[in-house]
């Protein structure tokens, strides 16, 4: 079994900024995040291969948010910038240990574990 906790979600303006952290109770090997807004489908946003630090980047979010690891503190981090409305959603940290499942890193089915979520809100 494989713990998440997620932290850093807030309210903020549009234009600015927040991290979010999802702390893991052990390693593995890959971990996205995700997001859902109300009436709308879960969304992959992120994800990194813990092992490599390679990293998938939806297009909707390229260039504004980056994800980065702390191996040592075995947490994951997604750094979101220049915030839009748009972004406002219910966020995920999702984990899985194993190496291949046939999905790829933006579908939520191929994750095992999830955190309890947190929320991002963005005002215009």
């Amino acid at each position: 079994q494989v713990q998440l906790v997620e932290s850093g979600g807030g309210s903020v303006q549009a234009g600015g900024s927040l991290r979010l952290s999802c702390a893991a109770s052990r390693y593995t090997y890959i971990v996205g995040w995700f997001r859902q807004a109300p009436g709308k489908g879960r969304e992959g946003v992120a994800a990194i291969y813990r092992g490599s630090g390679n990293v998938n980047i939806v297009d909707s979010v390229k260039g504004r948010f980056t994800i980065s690891q702390d191996n040592a503190k075995n947490t994951v981090y997604l750094q979101m910038n220049s915030l839009k409305p748009e972004d406002t959603a219910m966020y995920y940290c999702a984990a899985d240990t194993r190496s291949y499942t046939g999905l790829g890193a933006g579908v939520a089915t191929r994750y095992s574990y999830w955190g309890q979520g947190t929320q991002v809100t963005v005002s215009s």
